[in-house]
């Protein structure tokens, strides 16, 4: 068996974006001649780093600690939003460790002298120039990014210092990247971004971006197949139009009925020292336009407990919008103070066994709507996304069993 002229290893950490661009990486070391090894085994190690809450930056600094204590040889780049913020801590980890920018790893990867490589340059661009590749890992939902940065400043949040102002990716490049993708088979594609619904490529929103990527992939399929359809990663409320709505209910599952809707909190209060651009009662004001537009649609959410100041009353409203809201499933986040955020310098932190008890609560009210999303869709019928063998994820996002011969990477329909 001939030996691959170099061993890359790609560890990734934090948000659905980096995961976009962590493939996209292996997409470039791949192009040049790689392939995936363990750590222990690479020739180059890159750590696509998170820095949004103080402990995602702890495992930062020990996943970049494992690269080095892994394999005493491979050079180890790291990348991502800690080093946007901390530059110097990683630059001191070790003689090893190269930090580059994240703005400059597509350069980087593809100029770098590499074991066994020739030193040709393959001229790709940051988003992947040529026709892209299924990720290594074999997962059939593919993301493709489409926005970065953030022009809010929740208090609690320290993502916008280190992505910088929103910037969005020409909708001409996400259309290639996405009928790229169509044509080599993937059903599923998720469009994400820091701040995917503030997305505006001179004028056109994300709306207009969607319309032109179920248009533009709309017969890029087999005569049996199901066409490719579109999932949203996530969308804050403020920047859920009426035209997406619309969209939505008029896509017929192309554009997947299932959101992502970030809430934080069910209190006013602490929406507003959050910074947060809403209030409690135009959330709930949302929901119900959602739910009576297109009512087979799923929401998920994310949710803080504890922030600062937070009463037993504050999470009482928490936990009420949320049964309003009917969730599919909430990923609960203990608050976590961030150095350099505004939440971070308050004296009215809220004791770690009171966050801990309150996340606790608050899982098993989402396991609580869970089932009962659910058991509301019994008897409905929708195509599911087979992820492995016996494993499939509808369009609402519910796990379901399927026959064992239900081929990999296919949309098959399904009776809830």
């Amino acid at each position: 068996m001939s030996k691959a002229p170099f061993g890359y290893a790609v560890v990734n950490l934090g948000c659905k974006v980096n995961r976009v661009e962590a493939d996209g990486f292996e997409r470039l070391l791949g192009e040049r001649g790689g392939a995936p090894v363990p750590e222990s085994a690479a020739d180059l190690i890159v750590v696509n780093t998170c820095t949004v809450t103080g402990e995602a930056e702890k495992k930062t600094r020990k996943a970049v600690r494992h690269a080095l204590s892994a394999n005493d040889a491979a050079r180890v780049v790291v990348t991502g939003c800690a080093t946007e913020i901390d530059t110097a801590t990683y630059k001191a980890m070790g003689e090893r460790v190269r930090v580059v920018p994240k703005a400059g790893m597509a350069l980087f990867l593809n100029e770098m002298e590499l074991p066994g490589s020739d030193g040709s340059s393959f001229g790709l661009t940051a988003h992947g120039g040529k026709p892209p590749v299924l990720p290594s890992d074999g997962r059939t939902r593919v993301g493709v990014k489409v926005q970065d940065g953030c022009d809010n400043a929740c208090t609690y949040c320290i993502v916008h210092v280190a992505r910088g102002r929103a910037t969005s990716r020409p909708a001409d490049e996400v259309v290639a990247e996405a009928a790229a993708l169509a044509r080599a088979g993937v059903r599923e594609i998720v469009l994400t971004g820091i701040n995917l619904g503030s997305y505006d490529d001179d004028g056109l929103d994300l709306a207009d971006l969607c319309r032109r990527l179920l248009d533009e992939t709309a017969d890029l399929h087999g005569l049996d197949e199901a066409p490719c359809r579109f999932r949203i990663g996530s969308i804050e409320p403020m920047d859920v139009s009426m035209d997406f709505i619309g969209l939505l209910a008029e896509a017929e599952g192309r554009l997947c009925r299932h959101l992502h809707l970030p809430l934080q909190s069910g209190s006013s209060k602490v929406l507003r020292e959050m910074a947060r651009p809403y209030d409690a009662e135009e959330y709930r004001q949302l929901v119900d336009y959602l739910r009576a537009m297109v009512p087979e649609i799923a929401l998920t959410t994310d949710i803080i407990v504890g922030f600062p100041g937070e009463t037993e009353g504050d999470f009482a409203d928490t936990c009420a919008l949320a049964r309003h809201a009917a969730f599919s499933k909430i990923h609960v986040f203990p608050y976590s103070r961030r150095e350099g955020t505004p939440a971070a310098e308050r004296t009215d932190q809220v004791p770690s066994a009171v966050k801990a008890a309150r996340a606790a609560r608050l899982r098993a009210l989402s396991d609580t709507l869970a089932a009962a999303d659910r058991a509301a869709r019994a008897g409905a019928t929708e195509l599911a996304l087979v992820e492995r063998p016996g494993h499939a994820t509808t369009e609402s996002y519910h796990e379901i069993t399927v026959p064992e011969s239900a081929p990999v990477g296919t949309l098959v329909a399904v009776t809830l």
